[in-house]
């Protein structure tokens, strides 16, 4: 019984993703997600209670993980930008219930705590990597970091898709380049060159 639960809780979390990336919130139907899931709409209620509570069960299981999943390391923030625009090619919903999570929730002040955390570790790693001189400290960490992560949502199929693995891989190539000219000693005029 309780594998039965289980599954049809990832059914519903797998279904109620789809419905929240293309609709967002608002535009979200509890009785599509449940027909999608093949399950009764009661078992959203009883697993998750309400719709936005299915939202942030969905929001965390893929944005907070996408988060942890992507350590950063400040001595090759190019490659940490790189694994950021992988994770976003494998997993495109995270990206957009992210903007959904920004436009329907009160923007990036809302988050939740695992991800301000997170982004404040990021951000204190970057911080020491400056104080050591192994960064540029031109940026406030702050700054750098969003910066970064900017670059590499740039690159995601759901903002600018691509004609196939080569013009992806290109891309990819960019990113991780832009990246090492924005840290790059010099402030970038040597990199790439």
């Amino acid at each position: 019984m309780a594998r039965d639960a289980e599954e049809t809780r990832r059914r519903l979390l797998a279904a109620a993703a789809d419905e929240f990336a293309q609709r967002g919130i608002a535009g979200a139907r509890v009785d599509r997600i449940a027909a999608a899931a093949g399950a009764n709409k009661a078992l959203i209620y009883t697993y998750f209670g309400n719709k936005d509570q299915l939202f942030d069960a969905v929001f965390d299981a893929l944005v907070v993980s996408a988060v942890a999943d992507v350590p950063i390391d400040p001595a090759d923030l190019p490659g940490y930008a790189g694994r950021l625009f992988d994770r976003n090619q494998t997993h495109p919903q995270a990206l957009r219930l992210l903007l959904w999570h920004s436009l329907e929730r009160g923007g990036m002040a809302a988050l939740p705590p695992d991800v301000v955390a997170s982004n404040a570790d990021k951000a204190e790693a970057i911080a020491a990597a400056q104080r050591a001189g192994r960064l540029p400290d031109r940026y406030p960490p702050e700054e750098l970091l969003l910066l970064v992560i900017g670059l590499s949502l740039l690159g995601s199929a759901e903002l600018a898709p691509t004609d196939g693995p080569e013009a992806l891989a290109r891309r990819r190539d960019v990113v991780t380049d832009a990246v090492a000219r924005l840290v790059a000693a010099d402030g970038g005029t040597e990199a790439g060159r």
